[in-house]
């Protein structure tokens, strides 16, 4: 065996090691999701249910405050990914069409942005909030996240615009097609994969957000479904554990079928400006 191949093989168990590194705490989420109260006491000594049922998910289907839960969430992070992406698009039109001193400066910048954590600006922001009046509203949670989302929505629409031909934009131009009836009319339409990719992945993140919800949303009715999670979990006890794993579930789901359904066009968007002309 050649030693390229022998590299093929070293990569792939490397994955193969990483996937279930990652798969073995969902699927023992799902074997407890799938128990009956009295199975849960039986611990790790039974990993695949003796009786599964979906009695679990039926009883937290049934619920009307999580499924309002979701449906915060669903808003928040829809709201929040939809903002990041408006204000994304002239800043990354700006740094992929304009020759401005500092570009690179600002992309970088923007990168260092977007690898600082929330937890670094929790306290300045509630107090930021609570001088604007915005504490316990949806608004301060959709300002936010849209915010944090914008660094990775102005990468992800800049390589998109880089990929378009900018010979189309100068015949527009020579036609008398202002900046904004350019962007608006012909970058925009045909970006639409890098759009809808910066869309989903920052309603994505948005989704798994748990700290800035926490902190500026106080009223139960107004929580999303991470932060309800965590509140139940702590009065959860050994007889309710199954259907705080069905919750878990549930939570969890939108996220992964979103990547599986479109992980074609998010990677072709990806990597777009990657193989231009």
């Amino acid at each position: 065996m050649s030693a390229a191949r022998w590299g093929d093989v070293a990569t792939y168990a490397a994955l193969i090691v990483l996937a279930a590194f990652f798969a073995l705490p969902f699927a023992w989420l799902i074997s407890l999701a799938l128990r009956t109260p009295s199975e849960i006491y039986l611990g790790a000594a039974r990993f695949i249910p003796e009786a599964p049922t979906l009695a679990n998910f039926k009883t937290i289907m049934s619920d009307p405050a999580f499924l309002i839960y979701l449906w915060n969430g669903l808003k928040l992070s829809a709201l929040g990914g939809g903002l990041a992406v408006a204000l994304a698009i002239p800043a990354a039109y700006a740094c992929s069409r304009l020759p401005f001193r500092g570009r690179g400066g600002v992309m970088l910048g923007l990168l260092v942005v977007q690898m600082i954590s929330p937890l670094v600006i929790l306290l300045p922001l509630y107090r930021w909030m609570d001088a604007l009046g915005l504490l316990n509203r949806d608004l301060s949670v959709i300002a936010v996240y849209g915010a944090l989302g914008m660094p990775l929505a102005v990468w992800l629409l800049k390589v998109a615009f880089d990929a378009i031909p900018v010979e189309l934009e100068e015949v527009a131009q020579i036609d008398g097609a202002s900046r904004a009836t350019i962007l608006l009319r012909i970058v925009l339409p045909l970006s639409r994969p890098g759009i809808a990719s910066a869309f989903i992945l920052t309603m994505v993140m948005n989704w798994s957000q748990f700290l800035i919800p926490f902190i500026l949303l106080e009223r139960d009715a107004d929580w999303p479904i991470s932060v309800a999670i965590f509140n139940f979990a702590g009065s959860v006890s050994a007889s309710t554990t199954q259907l705080l794993a069905a919750a878990c579930l549930v939570a969890v789901m939108p996220a992964v079928v979103v990547f599986v359904v479109l992980q074609r066009m998010i990677v072709s968007a990806l990597i777009a400006g990657a193989v231009k002309g």
